[in-house]
């Protein structure tokens, strides 16, 4: 029975997660589809990249809240039905999970910065203020989402070991953190290249192809060798060294 509660919950939070508010949120405002410009992820940082912060801003806390509420109901109520820690851990990754593959947008997701975030804050309220706290002084020096993001990743389960304890929560925790890197996968490419985009910048594009050399016409190289050599007669002439009749010209 404890195993079919903890199913229960997961699925709730998975389909919790699985609401792309990026998308949703830029429908709602008429703005383009997240997924069809700049990075192509939907979420807060590429919204940004529309120029509306305040979609951006409702992404980021949506995002969070559903990382936040679906652990947070299992830390409220979840005793009697005996969901503990585990269960706690279990649910909030299933709440991630949702917003990397979600359920309702051909499982077409974001990176889950925020939604992780939510997680650990309802997990371990401390725990996700110092995770917040090193994205926030990543991203304020060095100005990129990503390796803010990939700092914060590394750093959450070592806080949590040695600031706390380990717990029945922790392996969820680790997951978490080894699925965030591997999402910005490529972003670790583009910051070893310097090609990756900083926070309230555009995407970097592929530098555009040089234009072609236009194509001589047909006959271009046939009317240049006629020109040249009706100036080496021109000069010729005005030298005395060729008669009128070596071009075939006959006398007036």
């Amino acid at each position: 029975m404890q195993m079919l509660n903890i199913f229960a919950a997961m699925l709730g939070a998975y389909l919790v997660g699985s609401l792309s508010f990026a998308v949703i949120v830029s429908r709602l405002m008429g703005l383009s589809d997240p997924r069809s410009y700049g990075s192509g992820n939907p979420g807060a940082t590429n919204v940004l990249r529309s120029g509306n912060k305040a979609a951006a801003v409702a992404t980021l806390l949506l995002d969070a809240l559903k990382g936040y509420l679906p652990v947070l109901a299992v830390v409220l109520w979840g005793g009697p039905w005996g969901l503990g820690l585990g269960a706690q851990g279990l649910v909030g990754l299933a709440a991630f999970a949702g917003h990397l593959w979600p359920l309702f947008f051909r499982f077409e997701g974001g990176k889950g910065v925020a939604t992780a975030a939510g997680v650990l804050l309802a997990l371990n309220p401390l725990l996700g203020a110092a995770t917040l706290a090193t994205w926030l002084i990543i991203a304020f020096f060095f100005r990129y989402s990503s390796l803010a993001a990939l700092v914060a990743a590394v750093f959450a389960p070592f806080y949590q070991l040695l600031f706390w304890d380990f717990n029945a929560a922790v392996p969820s925790i680790i997951v978490m953190s080894l699925l965030l890197v591997w999402r910005h996968s490529a972003n670790i490419g583009k910051l070893l290249a310097g090609t990756e985009s900083r926070i309230g910048g555009k995407a970097r594009e592929p530098a555009p192809a040089a234009p072609a050399a236009p194509a001589h016409a047909p006959g271009h190289k046939h009317s240049h060798d006629a020109a040249h050599e009706e100036r080496k007669r021109a000069r010729a002439r005005r030298q005395g060294q060729l008669q009128p009749n070596d071009k075939g010209e006959g006398k007036s």
